[in-house]
């Protein structure tokens, strides 16, 4: 009998092997922690990019240059209801860095007009 459900991996995103910090003190005065499911930049690949809360209707994204990533901590996975299974990871990324946050959303009217 097959299993129709069984979680599928999604596309691995591959990222460079990172030491764990011999002083994890001094890599929270220095760095701050996004987590968040890690995907390729489509056109730079000396960039990442961290999808907040990928299954969220409301979620956001984080664009990395990844030498300003210094460690990253593999997470728990998660799974959809079809099955998908989504890499989640925590980067540690040097203060004072310059990143982008953006948020997709549908352009619509705000307010409903009587017409």
């Amino acid at each position: 009998m097959p299993l129709r459900n069984f979680p599928k991996e999604e596309k691995k995103f591959e990222i460079q092997t990172y030491e764990r910090p011999e002083d994890e003190q001094q890599l929270r005065n220095t760095h701050v922690a996004f987590s968040g499911s890690p995907q390729k930049h489509p056109f730079n690949p000396d960039k990442v990019i961290l999808v907040s809360d990928p299954y969220s209707t409301n979620t956001f994204y984080y664009e990395f240059n990844t030498s300003d990533i210094t460690y990253v901590e593999e997470l728990a996975n998660i799974v959809n209801i079809e099955g998908v299974v989504i890499p989640m990871a925590r980067i540690w990324v040097k203060r004072k860095s310059i990143a982008v946050r953006s948020t997709p959303f549908i352009v619509e009217h705000t307010v409903t007009r009587n017409n």
